[in-house]
């Protein structure tokens, strides 16, 4: 107005709180980033997964750019599939933000969750899932050179990686069919492992128990 006589607009709307009574700030615990450095895109994508049912029709309105017809389709089903009405958002949001990254968040989420996952499956995952999945679990990182020649898979988890503080809690697990490398059971506690054993040339997974799993990276 001062420079030219002109008017100007601005859109606002009220503060942006759960239904916990929290606000979305910087400020928050819990918050989550766009920035993928951040809050990576899958726990982006976990975020909106996981949020309360009560939030979901208020985060439908706020942030989804569906059409109105298809948002109050959606709000309509919450009551009786609000998993689903959250996947449809959690997909939206973290493919606007992320572009491509959802494919690799959908990845991660079976490694991670899906007890039906197999090894010719895991093995045809893209190192950009892989990389994600190192930074949600537990993982190391070693020189290519360790698996240069075979090596016995106990020494590299109990020397290497120190999931296993002695070779006879390995061995009992071997025993006790826990542990599996690359989603196939290990039933031999005298495995050996070597690079020909990497999936994309770089990762071993390895897991002990059900909701035991480890990421060894190798470069």
């Amino acid at each position: 107005r001062n420079v030219d006589g002109g008017k100007a607009y601005a859109v606002t709307s009220k503060l942006l709180a759960k239904s916990d009574g929290k606000k979305f700030g910087k400020s928050e615990e819990g918050n989550i980033w766009m920035d993928a450095k951040l809050t990576t895109p899958y726990k982006f994508y976990q975020f909106w997964i996981n949020a309360e049912d009560t939030d979901i029709s208020m985060f439908l309105r706020y942030f989804s750019l569906k059409s109105r017809a298809d948002i109050i389709e959606l709000e309509n089903n919450i009551a009786t599939d609000p998993n689903a009405v959250k996947r449809s958002l959690g997909e939206e949001l973290t493919t606007r933000i992320h572009g491509d990254a959802y494919q690799a968040v959908q990845e991660v989420s079976s490694i991670i969750f899906d007890k039906k996952l197999d090894s010719e499956t895991l093995k045809g995952m893209s190192l950009k899932s892989l990389e994600m999945v190192s930074k949600e679990i537990p993982s190391f990182n070693h020189s290519s050179s360790l698996l240069a020649s075979e090596i016995p898979l106990q020494d590299l988890l109990t020397e290497h990686c120190p999931i296993f503080s002695s070779l006879g809690e390995f061995r009992r697990a071997v025993k006790g069919n826990a542990i599996s490398l690359n989603k196939t059971k290990v039933n031999d506690a005298s495995t050996n492992v070597s690079n020909s054993d990497l999936i994309q040339g770089k990762y071993l997974m390895l897991e002990n128990g059900k909701k035991n799993k480890y990421l060894i990276a190798f470069s």
